[in-house]
């Protein structure tokens, strides 16, 4: 199974990339599942229904979100609906959504981490407890961790190595170079990164984010404008037992 895991889309440039670059990128590498994190696609900010239906009418299977899910209030309803769009497994119980879904002979699961974020419920414990629930099958699991915390990050890697397929950070927008398999057949990276403007500060336009640090004034961002580059990384993983056999990292600029 050859899965691709899109980092952080950044705003109407981001949305434009994935709907650009995507349809080649599944032709290319006969991709069986795509996955794209969507928490920032609405202005930067949240994800609307039609922003999701944009992303999933190009070739994303399952949007995965992170710490600004309830941003747009219009996407509530849309959580517990057959859209393939999700929260993060640990919040508390009661929110609308759902935490984890099974999609093309795979469980996608979001995840979120707490280190500099905020008080959510250990995520370290809610996998364990879905893990036994799930018990076993189906073998490929994906998981998006939404962290701060790069230590966190490689903590969760460690502590799922073997028992799911592959760890993939995002919330950062910084892609990371350290893409390896874990010693017990676990993908990892610490952050995908980002689809968005190149010339940006992760995605913001970078002359407000300036003014930020040197006033200290708190404006608000918009999205950076300019040539836009698309992070992931394509996994293979083995269907029958669930080990990722490669990851590689994927970066693609998008026409001006």
């Amino acid at each position: 199974m050859l899965v691709l895991a899109i980092g952080d889309i950044i705003g109407k440039p981001g949305r434009q990339a994935v709907q650009e670059l995507l349809p080649e990128l599944r032709r290319q590498y006969d991709l069986d599942l795509v996955i794209a994190n969507s928490e920032n696609v609405a202005g930067g900010l949240g994800v609307t229904p039609g922003t999701a239906a944009e992303l999933l009418d190009c070739g994303v299977d399952v949007l995965t979100s992170g710490n600004h899910i309830w941003a747009q209030k219009d996407i509530l309803p849309h959580l517990d609906s057959d859209m393939p769009i999700l929260r993060p497994l640990n919040y508390p119980p009661g929110v609308p959504g759902r935490g984890y879904l099974a999609k093309g002979g795979a469980v996608v699961v979001s995840l979120i981490g707490r280190t500099f974020m905020e008080n959510y419920d250990c995520p370290f414990r809610v996998m364990d407890a879905l893990l036994a629930d799930l018990g076993g099958k189906p073998p490929v699991i994906i998981v998006d961790f939404h962290a701060e915390a790069t230590s966190e990050k490689v903590a969760m890697g460690q502590y799922l190595d073997g028992r799911v397929s592959a760890v993939l950070g995002t919330h950062t927008h910084v892609g990371t170079i350290d893409t390896r398999l874990l010693p017990l057949g676990t993908a990892y990276v610490t952050d995908i990164g980002m689809v968005g403007p190149l010339d940006s500060v992760i995605g913001a336009d970078a002359e407000k984010v300036l003014q930020r640090f040197l006033t200290l004034i708190q404006t608000r961002l918009s999205v950076g404008q300019g040539k836009t580059m698309l992070d992931a990384v394509l996994v293979e993983v083995d269907e029958k037992s669930g080990r990722a056999t490669s990851i590689e990292r994927i970066r693609r600029e998008a026409s001006d």
